[in-house]
């Protein structure tokens, strides 16, 4: 049941109004700095999953100014060793995700709210459960490692369904990692983030791997 405290609704203007401030901000950056970013971003997730060499990893395109650049999941799926995958997701009409094989970027498909989704066989909700790397988007993440997303919920649900030992990382711009962001009982945590000048750093208060 919706919570209609005093609390829950500051806490949804918070987040509305910090959402508004951070589009707006990557709205400013210019081509020159989003590809310089993505080049980074993706430079560093090359890396981590070279690193760790996981057999099942969770990802997504990003659409517009979101870091890493629509070619992050084709870098992706470039570092993962022989027999490993990776998954897409795909926006159900009540806003849970389900997931997909990535195969190409000629198997990708317009979908709801501005996403571009795998075309091929759909694998349920539950196929993340099996990653050990999970790629998630966000506007902002806080040392704490909550992050604030689009407002969906879509991402609460699916961590939900993530086990303990897998690593979720999001990318983000430069001076989006913050002290705080508004967070509701919902909010679920992520471990570490990527960004353009920092690299890949693990949130000291993020929960431990299993």
């Amino acid at each position: 049941m919706p919570d209609f405290s005093d609390g829950a609704e500051v806490t949804h203007v918070a987040k509305r109004d910090m959402r508004v401030a951070l589009l707006a901000r990557r709205r400013e950056l210019t081509p020159e700095a989003r590809a310089q970013a993505a080049a980074r971003v993706q430079a560093e997730l090359v890396a981590l999953v070279r690193r760790l060499r996981p057999t099942l990893v969770t990802a997504y395109v990003p659409v517009g100014s979101e870091p890493g650049g629509p070619e992050l999941p084709e870098v992706l799926r470039a570092a993962l060793p022989p027999g490993g995958e990776l998954l897409l997701p795909v926006l159900r009409p009540d806003l849970d995700l389900a997931w997909a094989a990535y195969a190409g970027h000629d198997a990708l498909a317009p979908a709801g709210r501005g996403m571009r989704e795998p075309t091929g066989p759909g694998l349920g909700v539950d196929a993340i459960a099996d990653a050990t790397l999970v790629v998630v988007p966000a506007l902002a993440v806080d040392r704490r490692g909550l992050r604030l997303g689009r407002g969906g919920g879509s991402y609460d649900r699916a961590l939900a369904r993530v086990p303990s030992a897998a690593l979720t990382v999001v990318p983000l711009h430069d001076g989006e990692l913050v002290p705080a962001v508004p967070a509701e009982p919902h909010d679920r945590a992520v471990r570490a983030v990527v960004t353009p000048g920092g690299g890949l750093r693990t949130l000291d208060a993020a929960p431990p791997p299993a």
